[in-house]
């Protein structure tokens, strides 16, 4: 909104029989028209910037970062998925539900059955005669080192980060894509 353009306004019931005017899309006198991404907006303007710009920055980076220090040990981040899918169940599970559980994560529609294919040939999995999937031992020690590089790559992305700023970050996107989820105007 540009200097000395009246923000609109609506009339909102505070109690019965009152009413204030309150500048709509505002919760101070402060405009917060979006403004184009930039990565060195100063504080004082973030909450102009666009989430999806900020949001795929942040899945772009920190899924490059984990994938490369993955690769250096020659692991993938869709292996390690599969393995915690497989060691995390009460009972073991298919090759076809781990496909269609993991997939939508995955980055194409066969990522996840290739993977379920890397690891039998690497010997980390197994299937019984019930065609359910299990970690060998040599499995599970791969699945357990990862999750220590995981967690090691975890601590630096949070690094200077609490776990109340973080909680209230993931609140604040969960509620995001809840209202985008329940915009039912017409064409949204």
């Amino acid at each position: 909104m540009e200097s000395g353009t009246p923000a609109a306004t609506t009339t909102t019931a505070t109690a019965p029989g009152q009413a204030t005017d309150q500048a709509v899309g505002q919760a101070t006198d402060q405009a917060t028209d979006q403004a184009p991404a930039d990565p060195a907006a100063p504080d004082d303007l973030l909450a102009t910037q666009p989430v999806g710009y900020w949001t795929g920055l942040a899945h772009s980076t920190v899924t490059a970062h984990l994938r490369d220090a993955m690769a250096r040990v020659d692991v993938t981040q869709p292996q390690y998925w599969v393995l915690n899918h497989v060691h995390a169940g009460a009972r073991s599970p298919s090759r076809k539900e781990v496909v269609t559980q993991l997939t939508p994560l995955a980055d194409g529609p066969h990522e996840i059955a290739r993977v379920v294919d890397q690891l039998h040939h690497r010997g980390w999995l197994r299937t019984d005669d019930g065609h359910r999937l299990h970690l060998t031992e040599t499995g599970e020690a791969a699945r357990v080192r990862i999750r220590a590089l995981a967690t090691e790559m975890r601590a630096v992305v949070h690094e200077g980060i609490s776990d109340e700023e973080y909680v209230a970050a993931l609140k604040v996107l969960r509620r995001m894509v809840a209202n985008a989820e329940a915009d039912t105007r017409p064409g949204h």
